[in-house]
């Protein structure tokens, strides 16, 4: 039977134990979790016990890391004791709409004049606009404070200023070549590259700004709890990276969610099924329960909704508001299912050339473009190729509107950046972005699109990747080590859950649970078994007998036991053949190669992506080099380019 299996590229980290010994010696860890930890870049024990208890290290204040935090303070102080009034203008996504509540909770308990305004994201797209600006000096606003947004928006902060308001602008996206004309700007993007307060999202500034200005006033008593929880959801919702400040704050904040004293908070966990009070929220639960509520709202719904949610104290109000979001939730879960079929056929039956043109662009006039971000997500996971969806603008077939998601080795900014002159708006950063263009534009734009993409992406790196820690075999996988694991949370952007692998193992049962995830049972030639389950993998039924296997461990918990059990991410035939021949990819220099080792010859083989293959028999200071054996010319492999080939190909072949 032949077996279909994903189209992946694993990289597997090269093994450091000369750095694991020191790591346990000094922290007690597992070894396996050790050489996770010397994968993120922690290799002394200073940095180990930091990142084991981030409450130790010694954070500047952020009085002296934002330049204009002082300014804002006393600009929001001022304005409280005048009661001018405060306008919040924040963005639909998580992180907007969890920084205008907490801004929001935090001004009203300081004893402002306070209300938001969010624009519309059918009609205006993200940011504050000069419709919201001129309707503030209408009604007699005095201050604009912006949250997750307002660096770029040059011309309507201007016109706030021509009016006579008060602009702070809060926000963490990239710097524009001219910042605004504001009275008062916090981002981390303006701080130093060695910052911890650099990867905070627009719920992180927003945090700081309300600490600070809450201190300065004496009023912090009953205020930190509230804030931190609202930080919490919004930086984890937000794909914000779990380092620096960030990883602090959130293993304090993850502790305080389920015992949350906000209604919203308590009802949001209460319908989507994260309420064990003993235990502390984990990243995954926001990410894939509590997210996702939010955001659909943001996608598909009215923000005023989760503004509601997150600054209401009555009970019966959050249980209604968190209900709408279930509600919304699920429309957005069939939307997606929906637009992810028909992209797939679009695809599929077109068909579209994505592995000639390195890149995917689909666009279809009827899929709703507050969805068709996570639709591009998934579309990269299945074809591990940069994804450009789109849709018509609501009601003029003459404009697209889209969204990209991308792969490590491409850059979705500066790809739109290659096209800005055939573009209307657009934004985003490495990995995600987003674009408006005329419809007219779409066929040059696919070209733009891929011209860019053949400069940066070679062939094998159109399958997804898969990264993996370290080689563990079963007998390893026990609940202390899961537990350890479990206790050096939060993992999550920027600082991946651990993926462990195992080699040449055996599929003893394997059965589709669910609508179409894979439930299978594992053993090693030592007898060690343990079950794993695939989501969404029903599509590879069956697995072969003999798999290697990259996973994650989980808790299974069932009829009150619980038990250990993988996630797989990547599965691949043995590496190991039966006529004992190992093989491995690895990448030099930018370059991609595959060797193998000839156990019985002992005889190691690199070859390249043009098919020249370097031949060595161990001992030996001289190779063979070319395309084949009758043609290939003697070279001395001592020379330091080839040595250095050689260790890399023994290291890939080594895990």
């Amino acid at each position: 039977m032949s077996h279909s299996l994903p189209d992946q590229r694993w990289f597997i980290a090269q093994a450091n134990l000369e750095g694991v010994d020191h790591l346990v010696q000094s922290t007690g860890l597992f070894p396996l979790v050790a050489q996770v930890l010397l994968n993120r870049e922690i290799r002394t024990s200073d940095l180990a016990h930091t990142y084991i208890n981030p409450e130790t290290q010694n954070l500047p204040s952020p009085l002296t890391e934002f330049r204009d935090l002082k300014l804002s303070v006393d600009l929001l102080a001022e304005a409280i004791a005048t009661q001018d009034k405060i306008i919040i203008c924040g963005d639909y996504d998580a992180d907007g709409m969890t920084s205008t509540a907490l801004l929001i909770r935090a001004l009203t308990h300081l004893g402002a004049d306070v209300d938001y305004a969010i624009p519309s994201r059918m009609k205006e797209g993200y940011g504050i606009n000069t419709r919201i600006v001129e309707e503030c000096a209408d009604a007699g606003v005095g201050m604009i404070l912006t949250v997750d947004n307002g660096i770029s928006a040059y011309d309507a902060i201007a016109r706030a200023i021509e009016l006579g308001l008060t602009v702070i602008v809060t926000d963490h996206h990239d710097l524009p070549e001219i910042l605004p004309p504001a009275d008062a700007i916090l981002n981390p993007k303006l701080l130093s590259p060695h910052s911890p307060y650099l990867g905070l999202a627009g719920v992180g500034v927003a945090y700081i700004l309300a600490v600070s200005t809450a201190q300065h006033l004496g009023k912090l008593q009953g205020l930190t709890d509230q804030l931190l929880e609202l930080f919490t959801l919004g930086t984890i919702a937000d794909l914000a990276p779990l380092i620096g400040v960030n990883r602090r704050w959130l293993k304090r904040g993850l502790k305080k969610l389920p015992q949350s004293k906000l209604a919203g908070v308590q009802a949001l966990m209460q319908m989507s099924g994260v309420s064990d009070e003993q235990k502390p929220v984990k990243p995954d639960d926001i990410g894939f329960r509590l997210g996702p509520r939010i955001n659909a709202i943001g996608r598909i719904g009215d923000p005023q909704i989760v503004i509601e949610l997150l600054t209401t104290d009555e009970a019966g109000i959050a249980l209604e508001r968190a209900m709408q979001c279930e509600e919304i939730n699920r429309q957005r879960q069939t939307l997606c299912e929906q637009i992810e079929l028909e992209a797939v056929k679009l695809v599929e039956e077109t068909p579209i050339p994505w592995k000639n043109d390195c890149v995917l662009v689909v666009v279809h006039p009827e899929w709703h473009h507050g969805v068709i971000g996570i639709v591009a997500s998934r579309l990269v996971e299945r074809y591990g190729v940069p994804v450009f969806i789109g849709t018509y603008e609501e009601g003029d077939t003459t404009k697209i509107r889209g969204s990209a998601r991308s792969i490590p080795e491409f850059n979705v900014f500066e790809a739109l950046e290659f096209c800005r002159d055939i573009l209307g708006k657009f934004g985003g950063h490495q990995a995600a972005g987003g674009f408006s263009l005329a419809s007219d534009n779409l066929s040059l734009f696919k070209q733009r699109l891929s011209q860019f993409a053949h400069q940066c992406l070679k062939s094998e790196h159109l399958k997804p990747l898969v990264k993996i820690d370290a080689q563990a075999n079963f007998n390893q996988l026990n609940t202390a080590l899961y537990q350890q694991i479990d206790s050096l949370q939060p993992w999550g952007i920027g600082n991946d859950f651990p993926v462990f692998w195992t080699e040449n193992i055996k599929v003893t049962e394997q059965r589709i649970v669910g609508k179409h995830h894979l439930k299978v049972t594992l053993v090693q030639d030592d007898g060690s078994q343990i079950k794993a389950i695939a989501w969404r993998w029903g599509q590879y039924f069956p697995l072969p007998t003999r798999i290697d296997v990259a996973y994650k461990l989980r808790e299974n918990h069932w009829n009150g036991n619980t038990d250990i059990e993988l996630e797989i991410v990547g599965i691949r035939l043995p590496q190991i053949s039966n006529n004992g021949i190992k093989k491995a990819s690895f990448q030099y220099k930018g370059r991609a190669y595959n060797c193998s080792l000839w156990q019985e010859i002992d005889e190691l083989r690199i070859r390249n992506e043009e098919g020249k293959v370097l031949s060595i028999r161990r001992g030996h200071r001289s190779g063979l080099l070319g395309m084949n054996r009758e043609t290939a010319e003697s070279v001395d492999v001592t020379q330091p380019h080839y040595y250095q080939l050689i260790k890399e190909a023994l290291a890939a072949l080594s895990v």
